[in-house]
């Protein structure tokens, strides 16, 4: 069983391949809080849960009724075919944290699909959990953008840097890059060596860095000091496109 909090036909705010047009999917569960980050949405009760900016996507408490069981693949396939798309057009897998399916025979078999279909699949993942590249090598066909979650998300190292994944991840996939969430606080508190720490397991691919927020006012006070820093580090920016357009609205 899998549960869909939402779909919708934009374009890549994110990583490295901003302005692309896609359809993501928005899978609900995930094996982190983030609490750090700060974002706050509101339930329908009215309590406030804190958490990252799709919240709604990781708490199955207070926003059950955003979530959708999806038993048949062929649920979701028909939510491709109800958008006018392009030709092959990328589909994006996110959540949450859509990796906590990566053994479902239903998501397998949607991957499957779409990739028969001529469909770029990329997942948004922190990283923090295996994919069996031998056992299903339609992994080995995706793009994997590795969010990998730094102390300021306030989750245990432990838990969050998993070097035998990131390794594994970066090696087997068609292709990968890191994307961290960086806000000003951050980047004179140690965290040059955080991320250098993270890399080292993957040197090999590119490194995206994104100011932290949930909406266009955090996003913007977070910009011009992580520019700086990325041009002192060598890092690429990376801009969250899809905030600065829309501010924290839902579905684009």
């Amino acid at each position: 069983m899998l549960y869909l909090v939402e779909h919708f036909y934009s374009i890549q705010g994110e990583g490295a391949f901003v302005g692309t047009p896609s359809l993501f999917f928005r899978f609900g569960g995930c094996n982190m809080k983030c609490e750090g980050f700060g974002c706050i949405e509101e339930a329908e009760d009215g309590t406030k849960v804190l958490g990252c900016d799709t919240v709604y996507a990781v708490n199955k408490e207070h926003f059950s009724h955003n979530w959708v069981e999806i038993d048949k693949v062929n649920m979701l396939i028909a939510i491709v075919e109800s958008y006018d798309l392009p030709n092959g057009v990328d589909i994006v897998l996110t959540g949450g944290e859509p990796l906590i399916y990566a053994n479902d025979a239903l998501f397998i078999g949607f991957l499957e699909k779409l990739h028969s279909m001529g469909h770029r699949i990329t997942f948004e993942t922190n990283g923090s959990l295996a994919v069996d590249f031998e056992l299903y090598p339609i992994y080995k066909e995706c793009i994997f953008a590795l969010s990998v979650k730094l102390s300021n998300s306030h989750e245990r190292e432990s838990k969050r840097i998993k070097p035998d994944v990131i390794n594994s991840i970066a090696t087997h996939s068609k292709m990968s890059f890191f994307k961290f969430s960086i806000d000003a606080e951050s980047i004179n508190l140690g965290l040059e060596e955080e991320i250098r720490d993270i890399t080292q397991h993957a040197p090999f691919i590119k490194v995206y860095c994104m100011p932290l927020g949930g909406d266009k006012v955090q996003i913007e006070k977070n910009t011009e000091p992580l520019i700086e820093f990325c041009k002192a580090k060598g890092y690429n920016f990376s801009d969250r496109l899809h905030i600065r357009i829309w501010d924290a609205n839902k579905g684009v």
